[in-house]
């Protein structure tokens, strides 16, 4: 298999007879079946049919590898040995794609290309058996350390007086069973007015022991110097919130509020519905935000008296924004920032459509809020002014919904 003069002369030949692309494929071929056999020459100590008192091992015949590349598909042959085994350096076991259609079919996956599409840009790229799905999972599943290395570094650097909570869904099997799996982010804005994302799980966003594990992870990762907490009521958050972050406050997040409201009201009334509670934040001051808030209640109570009562009940959880600079209100009384991620999540995820397992879903979220987190980084604009973060460090403000405070059990059971 070595490439002596006549090999040489035979492949030149050949390559004169093919086309361009081919000229590539078999040049490609034949240089790197020559360094498999001299890498196997130098192991072996010997070459083929050479005796030498240096050898340590006999060659057995040869063992087909297709290797797939960029420049097509590649019938490599891989020596055997009768004693011990051989494998060349330069390629990787249980791999047949080359680095650069590797990283290839990792950013399409990333993306959200469907395998099928993956399997068709292979092909395109030169690779005329293509690649299964199998193959594009084992591939993606070197994102596991990259992935892991960004949900567990350490958030001790500064303070993040806002943290948003947040969950979207996405199907994946669970003890052979399709089952709805929430995938849950965090995100912050620093002391100095830009966000990150702090972190993401995979699990049921309606167990409270989740959502502790989760937040605990937060804290034991350094998250520190938290103000308010923006979420929904999802069931069990509000009490971890109360275990674990001690001292802040909770904002219940007005539009997932608005719509658990809109579904107690004939449609009919909607509108009106939701313009009368939207005027409640419309008000310049935290007092004039919660006068308000009981003039809609008493208003809207006399048709709808179960609206009065969840306005009554929620009071303190959904006005907790007025407790902080004016200028941040519009950014901090809803999970609305989160939107995007979950949206592109989801459009990253539909295509897969059922994932394997819980870790598969998370990889690929997880690289997803990576790539994100990144952008953020990198932007010159911030998500508030550092002016306006100066006030939190220096106003006085009294909680009103301080999460060490007991909370009405209808509350949480208008979500």
């Amino acid at each position: 298999m070595a490439l002596n003069q006549s090999a040489l002369l035979g492949l030149l030949e050949s390559l004169k007879a093919a086309d361009a692309d081919d000229v590539i494929r078999q040049a490609l071929q034949a240089m790197l079946q020559a360094l498999i056999e001299a890498e196997a020459t130098a192991v072996i100590g010997a070459a083929p049919h050479q005796r030498t008192e240096a050898r340590t091992a006999q060659r057995n015949g040869y063992r087909d590898r297709l290797l797939t590349t960029a420049a097509g598909d590649l019938e490599l042959k891989i020596p055997k040995l009768r004693s011990g085994s051989f494998f060349p350096s330069l390629l990787e076991r249980r791999r047949r794609i080359d680095q650069a259609l590797f990283a290839v079919v990792m950013e399409a996956y990333l993306q959200g290309v469907s395998t099928r599409s993956v399997d068709d840009l292979v092909k395109a790229l030169g690779a005329d058996t293509g690649i299964s799905k199998s193959e594009v999972s084992r591939i993606c599943a070197d994102l596991d350390n990259e992935v892991a290395a960004f949900r567990d570094r350490p958030l001790s650097h500064t303070a993040f007086p806002y943290v948003f909570l947040d969950a979207t869904y996405c199907k994946a099997r669970v003890n052979h069973r399709v089952v709805s799996q929430a995938v849950v982010i965090a995100t912050g804005v620093s002391a100095d007015g830009r966000r990150e994302i702090l972190g993401f799980c995979v699990g049921d966003s309606e167990d409270g022991a989740f959502w502790t594990a989760f937040l605990r992870s937060l804290k034991a990762r350094g998250l520190g110097g938290v103000q308010l907490v923006i979420s929904d009521a999802h069931a069990g958050l509000v009490a971890a919130l109360r275990a674990v972050f001690l001292g802040a406050s909770w904002q219940r997040c007005r539009v997932h509020f608005v719509r658990n409201v809109l579904a107690r009201v004939p449609k009919g009334s909607a509108e009106m519905v939701a313009a009368a509670i939207r005027t409640i934040f419309a008000q310049p001051t935290a007092q004039t935000v919660r006068a308000q808030l009981t003039t809609i209640a008493t208003m809207l109570g006399r048709q709808f008296p179960p609206v009065e009562q969840m306005l009554l009940d929620a009071s303190d959880d959904i006005t907790a924004f007025a407790d902080f600079p004016s200028q941040h209100w519009k950014k901090i009384w809803s999970t609305n920032p989160l939107e995007r991620l979950n949206r592109e999540i989801k459009r990253r995820c539909d295509v897969v459509g059922v994932f394997p397992n819980p870790p598969a879903l998370a990889r690929l979220a997880g690289a997803v809020l990576a790539e994100h987190h990144d952008e953020w980084q990198v932007s010159d604009r911030r998500y508030l002014s550092e002016g306006s973060m100066a006030q939190l460090a220096t106003s006085t403000r009294e909680p009103s919904g301080d999460l060490t405070e007991p909370l009405a059990p209808t509350a949480l059971a208008a979500s």
